[in-house]
Order: structure tokens, then C-alpha cells, then sequence
């Protein structure tokens, strides 16, 4: 069964002097203000859609790998993963890196390696994002 989920943005003004918030409807987070200034230029208290993207791909691509993992018959301990979205304003979304750490028992370096190089390609997120360039580096603790 398709589960649809959803976020909810109210933006006022425009778009170099605007602002908004940013809410999710599947939990009780509140909502995370937004603007073009974080967007071009970083903020460490206003998100991005870049940002919650980042969050989409590392959460996604974890999942990913904690099941390719399992059913390598080597299930991980832990799974550490930051996805670093890349935006340049002018131009859009260039990338996203994954980097993960994670605890396996069992595996070599190369081992995970191919793991998680198939958990990126297979994860949801890693698909729907397939219009830029996608890298990982994978380490095992």
C-alpha cells in the first residue's frame, strides 16, 4: 500500500527579501523557518530545502544499507550516515555526498564498500535524486 507523505511551506514576499516556515504534517517538530539569505549564503538557526533534503537521503540511504546488510547475513550494529547537499544559487542542486560509518561485524572494508555502493544506487531517495551526481565514502568503525 502507498503511503504518501507530506510538508507544508507558507512563504511571504519575495524571494530575496521573503520568508517563510516549513511544517510537516506527520509529527508534532513545529515548523523550521526558511528564507533565500540561508539558502545562498548558510545559516546555522533557518533551514533549506537543500538541508531537508540532506535529511531525506541520509535517513533513506541508512535504511538502504541497514537492509543490504541484513540480507548479506551481516547485520550492522550502527549505521552513521551525513549526506552533504551541495546548492549553488544560479544553478540548482549539484550533488549530494554520502558519508557513512557504520559497525558491522564480519566485513572487510571492501566488503562494505560494495555494500553500501548498492544500498546508494537502490535507496529511494539515491533514485529520485538521479539527476545529479551522487558520491559516497564508506568506513567501517
Amino acid at each position: 500500500m502507498p503511503v504518501t507523505s507530506e510538508a507544508t511551506t507558507t512563504w511571504n514576499g519575495s524571494l530575496m527579501e521573503g520568508s517563510g516556515n516549513v511544517a510537516f504534517s506527520s509529527s508534532n517538530l513545529g515548523t523550521f523557518p526558511i528564507n533565500w539569505k540561508a539558502r545562498s549564503e548558510g545559516s546555522d538557526t533557518t533551514t533549506t530545502p537543500e538541508e531537508l533534503i540532506a535529511a531525506a537521503h541520509s535517513s533513506c540511504f541508512s535504511m538502504a544499507l541497514s537492509n543490504a546488510l541484513a540480507d548479506n547475513g551481516t547485520p550492522p550494529e550502527r549505521v552513521n550516515t551525513t549526506a552533504s547537499v551541495t546548492f549553488k544559487p544560479g544553478v540548482g542542486i549539484t550533488g549530494s555526498h554520502l558519508n557513512v560509518n557504520a559497525s558491522v561485524p564480519g566485513l572487510t572494508p571492501e566488503q562494505f564498500q560494495e555494500i553500501a555502493e548498492g544500498a546508494k544506487t537502490g535507496c529511494p531517495v539515491s533514485q529520485a535524486l538521479a539527476g545529479i551526481d551522487i558520491t559516497l565514502e564508506a568506513t567501517l568503525a
